[in-house]
């Protein structure tokens, strides 16, 4: 199927590794020119030395006055945009007992950068009828625990889609949300690994995932997003999409 994404140009942040860097390589697969935003030079160069035509713009999300130069160099250097995903995020457990600031730099971590960028591509996405796709959790919906500033980032961050739908729908901008649950990525696998039994702990996980008692893959995440992107979702907006085997609906006693 064509996607008709050949030459489009996506703005992935985080994109160097895990989730992001399954959404740059679907993308470039479909002829795409992704550009990943992200902060780990290493990994971001390396993806592109194996995926040629990938972008990489080393950054750091946070910092909103350099972020600014990075948005105004790629719209330079393009002449637009056509697709923005918000992925970069970190489960950082900053919970009920951490101090006010932890809280509120959770936040300029999990949620502003996706408003800063979204502020700063508004122009040429409504030029190009472009798309956006922001990467939740299932924490915004569930709950977890431990991650008061995480949860209410994503939380928010689903709030945003729709409110965002609304702004751009005149555009014919769509903004959707994609919802993982428990997606096996290098960052999960380093959490595992500090657990006192980490394969007791995985089989405990994915024996209560209704599809297939398994985890989640990025590229699974990664088909939908790319989806979501292309033309083929052309009156698709304002929806929250969850990639995650029925974790978050199905009964677990199905499992």
């Amino acid at each position: 199927m064509d996607l008709g994404l050949r030459g489009k140009v996506v703005w992935v942040t985080g994109g160097a590794s895990g989730i992001g860097e399954a959404i740059v390589r679907g993308l470039a697969q479909e002829g795409a020119l992704p550009v990943v935003l992200d902060r780990d030079r290493a990994r971001a160069e390396a993806l592109a030395d194996a995926c040629p035509g990938i972008g990489v713009e080393i950054c750091d999300l946070t910092d909103d006055r350099g972020l600014e130069g990075v948005a105004s160099k790629l719209l330079n250097h393009h002449g637009r945009i056509d697709g923005l995903v918000n992925n970069a995020g970190l489960n950082d457990g900053v919970g009920p007992g951490a101090s006010t600031d932890a809280f509120r730099f959770s936040l300029e971590r999990n949620l502003v950068p996706a408003f800063s960028l979204v502020r700063m591509a508004a122009e040429s996405l409504r030029t190009q009828r472009g798309a956006i796709v922001n990467i939740a959790s299932k924490v915004a919906v569930t709950g977890q625990g431990g991650t008061s500033g995480y949860a209410a980032s994503k939380g928010a961050l689903l709030a945003l889609t729709r409110e965002w739908a609304v702004d751009f729908a005149p555009s014919g901008v769509r903004v959707n949300a994609v919802l993982p649950a428990e997606v096996w990525t290098p960052m999960y696998e380093r959490w595992l690994s500090t657990q006192a039994d980490p394969a007791r702990k995985r089989a405990e996980i994915e024996r209560r995932i209704p599809l297939g008692q398994r985890m989640t893959t990025c590229a699974e995440i990664a088909d939908t997003v790319v989806f979501l992107l292309s033309e083929r979702a052309g009156h698709t907006t304002g929806q929250l999409l969850h990639v995650d085997g029925g974790y978050v609906h199905l009964d677990r006693a199905c499992s």
